[in-house]
């Protein structure tokens, strides 16, 4: 109710662990299989998921979960920051992404693509990986200082971006798919919808208070 209706997938933010617990159970009843949700710290850490997370066991705090067991599905938070998803189809792994921007300045994208990689040990070959950019808050509305904007834009141009009142801003779902079509990948689902802007989805920048929705993906396992 209140802050945490539609759905709240999070603990640390005051909700009562009954209801998120029920929430993740309609989740987990969706994609028919057990669901590990990210606990994100705002970096780069990557956990690797083995069959041991099929019987419930805890995720350590990382920005990247990935795996290849099948019937296993990896989970990103997000109520602003930016939930990537990643599906390798010639190995059948899969990773979720937690892209905020101190994740973005210390480079999670290069390395969530680095552990889809590591997954097949040799490489993967870029047409096969599919990456989906969830909603996230869009650059009209991520007001930042300027030396906050001066300092992403110095690595990642395409961040540059002004608020619908004329201050200085980020797009952070444009610097991510910028920085993947750099890395050569093509294969990417954008989907524009703007939590700030949209009332039924979870924005701490316009709320403070409030849930976190989630980008859910799950490993089927390498094509037979």
């Amino acid at each position: 109710m209140g802050p945490y209706a539609s759905l709240n997938l999070a603990h640390h933010v005051g909700d009562e662990d009954s209801a998120v617990g029920t929430n993740r159970g309609i989740v987990a009843d969706a994609v028919r299989g057990p669901v590990v949700f990210m606990r994100p710290a705002h970096g780069v850490a990557v956990a690797y998921l083995d069959e041991s997370y099929l019987a419930g066991r805890e995720p350590p705090v990382a920005d990247v979960l990935i795996t290849t067991v099948r019937g296993l599905s990896v989970a990103t938070l997000a109520a602003d920051c930016v939930p990537l998803l990643v599906h390798d189809a010639e190995s059948g792994a899969v990773a979720a992404v937690h892209v905020g921007r101190e994740g973005l300045l210390r480079g999670v994208v290069d390395t969530a693509v680095a552990a889809i990689m590591e997954a097949r040990h040799g490489g993967v070959r870029q047409e096969s990986v599919t990456f989906s950019i969830g909603p996230a808050i869009c650059g009209r509305c991520y007001e930042v200082s300027s030396e906050v904007r001066a300092e992403v834009t110095a690595r990642y141009p395409l961040a540059r971006s002004t608020t619908r009142w004329a201050t200085p801003a980020l797009d952070l779902p444009q610097a991510v798919a910028g920085r993947l079509a750099h890395l050569g990948f093509d294969r990417v689902v954008r989907h524009r919808r703007c939590t700030f802007e949209e009332p039924r989805l979870f924005s701490y920048r316009r709320d403070r208070l409030t849930g976190r929705q989630a980008g859910v993906v799950s490993c089927d396992g390498p094509p037979a």
